[in-house]
């Protein structure tokens, strides 16, 4: 499938840049549209921008470290796939790290971050688009990380977060809509208003590896989709 860019900036006149097309990738390959094992061209990206292959090559060295590409002899850069049981190691990791940012941020929220993830919990409720869904889950749940003030926790959660969004769109559509995960997120929402550290952190797992269970139950449909 070709890499299909949307309002894809000139570089012509400007320095090349490895962070403006790694950008575009990674959101090719979370949104779908490059799938798992596809082959991503040096070549014709570097048209597609019209630059030379130095920033391609720095940006798909860049989503190696992140673990949405890898290099393979002869086929060069593909999409990285994701087996199930790496599946459910990802989600045990997000557990470990957003519960611990969780934990660190609880203390230091205000009315503000309250009224921000209340926000987004209302616009998540309303939303019928998967990836605008996918989108405010992802704003609700870095909302309640910030006050941690640990970017760079927060930066390896996205990336986590990144490696398996795309499987996560798809399963949100075969799972059958928000609601219950609406109903997880203000639990968690109530627990930290109520500065109630360990039960929001446990409500969390919770939810983490619940999601996990439904990808898993749903990947098969996923993958015959593909």
């Amino acid at each position: 499938m070709p890499l299909k860019v949307q309002n894809l900036p000139s570089l012509a006149h400007t320095p090349p840049t490895s962070d403006i097309i790694a950008k575009h990738i990674r959101e090719a390959i979370v949104t779908g549209d490059l799938d798992e094992g596809e082959p991503i061209r040096q070549d014709d990206i570097a048209k597609l921008f019209d630059v030379s292959k130095i920033p391609v090559r720095e940006a798909l060295k860049r989503l190696e470290a992140e673990g949405l590409v890898e290099f393979q002899r002869n086929r060069g850069a593909v999409v990285t796939s994701v087996t199930e049981p790496e599946i459910a190691e990802i989600f045990e990791v997000r557990g470990m790290l957003e519960s611990n940012a969780l934990q660190l941020s609880i203390p230091r929220m205000t009315d503000r971050t309250f009224q921000r993830a209340e926000a987004y919990c209302d616009e998540f409720a309303r939303e019928t688009d998967v990836a605008r869904w996918a989108e405010l889950n992802w704003q609700f749940h870095s909302c309640l990380y910030e006050d941690a003030d640990r970017p760079f926790l927060l930066n390896l959660i996205r990336s986590v977060n990144d490696r398996i969004e795309r499987y996560l769109r798809i399963q949100l559509t075969l799972s059958g809509g928000t609601g219950v995960d609406d109903r997880e997120h203000r639990q968690i929402l109530a627990a930290c208003r109520e500065r109630n550290v360990a039960l929001a952190s446990e409500l969390l797992v919770s939810h983490i590896t619940k999601a996990c269970e439904s990808l898993l139950s749903n990947l098969p449909k996923v993958r015959d989709r593909k």
